[in-house]
């Protein structure tokens, strides 16, 4: 149960991205370009550091984290038409409001693997579940700028663009949750998480981050990397 609990504190900071987009009189800062940067640099070192060595022990551990990759690649960029992380400002490529369905569709199993990442986390120890809850946590509030974003710019609702987010949050339970009892996942769902994670850190939030002409931003993925070897440094060993 541990593992659902640190999946729902996550779906929170979901919800906190999507109200950064979707509050009334709402202001943009370099804040925010820095979070893409800072989320970026820890989740890569998580994944590699951390969730990689634990999947490669398995037997065709690194099959499953390539698989864990292309899934997202597969969710997000070549059955989602229009998807990028941060917020989206071209209304005019939006034709319809199916834009913005096909965004949340894209990011459910993201989602759902983030909670599968937590709970193989926690089963391997506390200290790992942690760490990649840290991670997650980090990278959640980008996920609800992007999807709220989309959704609003596509011609859906505001309460609709909530729903979305919320729905999103859910699938991080609901992977949570299945994991230890869904055999499959709990032998080889931190694998397939590892390969999520990374694409997420090195194929979505880094080139957002690299988008951005500002030290903020650039600093940020350096920052992240120092500062998950200084929470590394501190947590107690398991």
């Amino acid at each position: 149960m541990t593992g659902v609990l640190f999946a729902a504190i996550a779906g929170l900071a979901n919800l906190l991205g999507g109200a950064a987009i979707l509050a009334p009189g709402r202001r943009h800062g370099p804040h925010l370009e820095g979070l893409f940067g800072f989320g970026a640099g820890f989740m890569l070192a998580v994944a590699i550091l951390e969730m990689a060595p634990h999947a490669v022990q398995l037997r065709a551990g690194f099959m499953a984290i390539l698989a864990g990759y292309l899934i997202v690649h597969l969710t997000q960029h070549v059955l989602t038409p229009h998807f990028h992380f941060g917020e989206e400002t071209h209304t005019e490529a939006m034709v319809s409001r199916g834009i913005g369905v096909l965004a949340l569709l894209g990011l459910v199993p993201h989602s759902f693997f983030d909670g599968v990442a937590l709970a193989g986390g926690f089963l391997e120890s506390r200290q790992l579940g942690l760490l990649i809850f840290l991670a997650i946590v980090l990278h959640k509030i980008p996920t609800g700028v992007s999807l709220a974003s989309i959704m609003v710019a596509s011609g859906n609702s505001r309460r609709s663009a909530f729903f979305a987010v919320a729905l999103v949050g859910v699938a991080t339970i609901a992977g949570a949750a299945a994991t230890p009892f869904i055999r499959p996942l709990a032998t080889y769902g931190l694998a397939l998480a590892t390969g999520v994670t990374i694409y997420v850190a090195a194929s979505n939030l880094i080139p957002e981050s690299q988008r951005q002409r500002s030290w903020v931003a650039q600093g940020g993925v350096f920052a992240g990397v120092i500062a998950f070897l200084l929470v590394r440094l501190l947590l107690p060993v398991a």
